[in-house]
């Protein structure tokens, strides 16, 4: 019935123009490792040092009563683009696992392995996207292995740029190589061209291989490069990994391409963990707000959902003993992420954690919870199917059907009524 009746809102939506989708890309931030949600977005000076550890400190943000973590202050300054999910949860402590919930929104336990958010955004769209870059595209590569299609294929997996934008030639894989030349390139293809004559399949093999020449040397090309983006643009992302993977995905998504994928690894900080921190959310809040604040001085934040999080978030209270000397392990029970654009409100926290972060008091989002609402967004039905190669039409997102495992939506920070 919740089925029948959400396709009813889509389809009256799209015949009366109403602003059922909102968002035509997709840019998700992965912090890989799982990122602190004490230090980073639902911070808790009250709690006392064993919470808070080296990070008392709070940073105010531009809307009233919204306040994050004291080593995020150029974020602050702009929270009324984004809205905070404080209280994500899936309950499982295992890297593997909360990958999977994360990538796949599924967390049904059961034995079909699901395609990942990204993939099935690239599935439902084969049809529409034109684009001669892949539909899905991981800089520089997926979070796990759950960044592949599932029972969708490997079609829909992510492409993996590999490669370091942060350096002085990006090198992509099979498109960007510093060694091989436009000319030398032309060579090769003229000796390949001598050793096909008379070939029976010559005409589908030019126009395959006219396809592969476009992606390597044409307009496609220049999206990877970095040399031709001012100094002040690519210090403002901040001349690291991460900011310069964020440069890329605007750039990407500025091109249409519907799904970008960026990975930071470190995040899972079991030792020296506020050492860890001082450097890296100096880096996050740097890249993050320029990609925020460059997606919408450019017309594009309204057609980009915007994700930052990780596969889990971090023990509230710290681990002073031996052997972890202050650190935090992995806790899946309660963590925060980040959503901005795309038909998400700004300005507004999803949800509320008890004084010292370690339990939900108000409103639980589970993983299927925010990849249907971006479906939604995508105009895709959450609600609605996919294709298995033996098991035949399947829930796109099966957790979503599942009381005990949804906790509904979330229209309550989107501009699609309910």
């Amino acid at each position: 019935m919740r089925k029948i009746y959400l396709t009813l809102i889509l389809l009256l939506a799209f015949v009366f123009g109403a602003e059922a989708q909102q968002a035509k890309s997709v840019i998700l931030v992965y912090l890989d490792g799982g990122p602190a949600q004490t230090d980073t977005f639902d911070p808790k000076p009250e709690a006392g040092r064993n919470y808070y550890g080296s990070y008392k400190g709070t940073a105010k943000t531009n809307v009233e009563g919204i306040e994050i973590g004291e080593k995020l202050p150029l974020l602050a300054t702009m929270a009324d683009k984004y809205s905070l999910i404080r209280t994500m949860t899936h309950g499982s402590n295992a890297h593997e696992t909360g990958h999977y919930a994360m990538i796949t929104g599924d967390t049904s336990g059961g034995a079909v392995v699901y395609p990942s958010f990204g993939a099935v955004i690239s599935y439902k769209l084969k049809d529409t996207y034109k684009g001669i870059l892949p539909c899905y595209i991981s800089v520089t590569s997926a979070n796990s292995r759950f960044n592949e299609g599932g029972f969708l294929g490997n079609e829909y997996k992510s492409f993996d740029t590999g490669g370091r934008p942060e350096g002085k030639e990006f090198e992509v894989e099979g498109v960007v190589n510093k060694f091989v030349n436009r000319e030398r390139m032309e060579k090769r293809m003229a000796l390949l061209g001598d050793f096909e004559k008379g070939d029976m399949d010559k005409k589908l093999i030019d126009s395959l291989r006219d396809v592969n020449m476009q992606f390597i040397w044409g307009e496609s090309r220049e999206l990877f490069n970095l040399a031709n983006e001012s100094d002040s643009v690519k210090s403002r992302y901040g001349k690291t990994r991460l900011g310069q993977s964020c440069l890329v995905a605007r750039k990407l998504v500025e091109a249409g391409v519907p799904f970008v994928n960026v990975r930071m690894t470190g995040w899972d900080t079991h030792k020296k963990h506020f050492q860890k921190m001082g450097s890296m959310l100096t880096v996050l809040d740097k890249a993050l707000s320029a990609l925020i604040s460059d997606l919408d001085e450019r017309g594009l934040l309204d057609s980009t959902i915007i994700l930052c999080g990780g596969e889990f978030g971090r023990t509230p209270k710290v681990e002073w003993e031996a052997p972890w000397n202050g650190g935090r392990a992995h806790y899946g029970k309660t963590f925060s992420y980040l959503v901005a654009g795309g038909g998400f409100h700004g300005g507004k926290v999803v949800g509320k954690t008890n004084k010292t972060g370690e339990q939900v008091e108000e409103r639980p989002v589970a993983p299927c919870d925010l990849i249907g609402s971006i479906y939604l967004l995508m105009g895709i039905d959450p609600y609605g199917t996919l294709p298995h190669v033996s098991e035949g039409d399947l829930p796109i997102l099966p957790s979503l059907l599942d009381k005990k495992r949804s906790y509904g939506l979330l229209y309550e920070i989107m501009d699609v009524k309910k």
